[in-house]
C-alpha cells in the first residue's frame, strides 16, 4: 500500500530534500507551512517537484491547527522538521525560539497521543544540544549541555519525545543530526555565506568576508545524505534515537580556506575578524560519533568536509 508522509517545515533544506526522497520511494507526501498560501517554496521550486507536493498550511504552535491538519491527512509517518532554525537568532528572540521548537513539538506528539494514531514520528533534534564536548565525538548517551536559546528548546523537545515513546509507547524518535549543508541553505548560513563570498571575489568584486570565530570546530555533511538516515530510522524495527554525523571534524578557518581555494584564492586577503559578530555564548567544538547509525541503520556518511565544499563551489552562478 501507498504511504502518506507528512512533513511540517517542508520548505527549508532538509524539508525539501526529504519530499524528493520520499517521491522517489512512491509516498504520497503532504507538507506544511505556517500560511501555506503565502510561501514561495522556493527550495521545492529548485529541486522540480512543488507540483508533486500537497501543501497545507498549520501552526505547529497552535493545538488546534495541529489536530486538525493531521486528523486530516492520517499520515504513515511524520517528519517534524519545523521551527526556528538559528542559532545566532535564537539569542535575538529566545520566546519565539522556544515556542515554536518546543511547544510545536509536544502539540505534534499530544495530536498523535489524542487521535490515537499509529503514525511513525521523527524529531529533528540537533547536535547543539551537546555543547561544547572538548574534542571527544558525541553519541546518543552522551550529557548535553546547551549553551543557546536554541540548544535549549531542541533537548527540550527531544527529551519530550523520548517521554511520549516510553510513556505512551509510540513510535517516536530524535536524529542528533550534525551539521549539513547544501546549495538550499540560505545565505545567512555561514558555509553559505562563505563560499558565496568567495565565487564573487573570483568574479572580480571587491569586498571583504566578515567572519565571527574562525576557530570554532564542526562536523560538516552533506544535506541530502541526512535526510536518508531520518527515513531509515523510521522504518527501523524499533524507535530508537540516533546521531547522525560524518565523524570528522574541521575549524571554520579551514572551511573558510578550502572554500576560497577553490577558485584560487588566498582567503587571508578577503577575509576579516568582527568581535560584533561573536555569538554571547558559542560551541568550540562539535564532533559526532556516527558508529550507532551506521551499525543499526546501515548508514554512513560519504561526503566529508572537502566534498561538500566542491559541491557548494560548484553550484555557485
Amino acid at each position: 500500500m501507498t504511504k502518506t508522509a507528512f512533513i511540517t517545515g517542508i520548505g527549508g533544506q532538509d524539508g525539501a530534500y526529504l519530499a524528493q526522497l520520499l517521491l522517489t520511494k512512491g509516498y504520497v507526501v503532504f507538507g506544511t507551512s505556517r500560511d501555506a498560501g503565502a510561501s514561495s517554496f522556493s527550495s521545492l521550486t529548485r529541486l522540480g517537484i512543488l507540483d508533486q507536493v500537497k501543501v497545507l498550511s498549520m501552526a505547529p504552535h497552535d493545538f488546534k491547527s495541529t489536530l486538525t491538519v493531521i486528523s486530516k491527512v492520517q499520515p504513515d509517518e511524520i517528519y517534524h522538521l519545523a521551527g526556528q532554525t538559528s542559532v545566532g537568532l535564537s539569542f535575538e528572540q529566545p520566546s519565539e525560539t522556544i515556542e515554536s521548537i518546543t511547544i510545536g513539538t509536544l502539540n505534534i506528539l499530544e495530536a498523535l497521543r489524542f487521535l490515537k494514531l499509529p503514525t511513525k514520528f521523527y524529531h529533528a533534534s540537533s547536535s547543539e544540544c551537546f555543547g561544547d564536548t572538548q574534542g571527544a565525538p558525541a553519541h546518543e548517551h552522551t550529557p548535553f549541555n546547551p549553551v543557546s536559546p536554541y540548544a535549549v528548546a531542541k533537548a527540550a523537545a527531544h527529551w519530550l519525545v523520548k517521554n511520549y515513546r516510553e510513556a505512551h509507547k509510540m513510535f517516536a524518535v530524535n536524529g542528533i543530526l550534525f551539521n549539513h549543508e547544501s546549495e538550499l541553505r540560505p545565505e545567512r548560513f555561514v558555509t553559505q555565506k562563505v563560499v558565496r563570498a568567495a565565487y564573487k571575489i573570483s568574479k572580480g568584486s571587491t569586498e571583504i568576508l566578515t567572519l565571527g570565530d574562525l576557530n570554532i570546530s564542526r562536523d560538516w555533511g552533506w544535506a541530502p545524505e541526512y535526510v536518508e538516515a531520518m527515513w531509515l530510522m523510521l522504518q527501523a524495527e524499533q524507535a530508537e534515537d540516533f546521531v547522525i554525523a560524518t565523524g570528522q571534524t574541521h575549524s571554520l578557518k579551514d572551511f573558510v580556506a578550502q572554500a576560497f581555494a577553490c577558485y584560487g584564492l588566498d582567503w587571508a586577503q578577503h577575509v576579516v575578524h568582527d568581535d560584533e559578530l561573536m555569538r554571547p555564548n558559542e560551541n568550540a567544538w562539535s564532533q559526532g560519533n556516527p558508529n550507532k547509525a551506521h551499525r543499526i541503520l546501515g548508514w554512513q556518511a560519504k561526503n566529508h568536509m572537502s566534498d561538500v565544499i566542491k559541491i557548494l563551489c560548484d553550484a555557485q552562478s
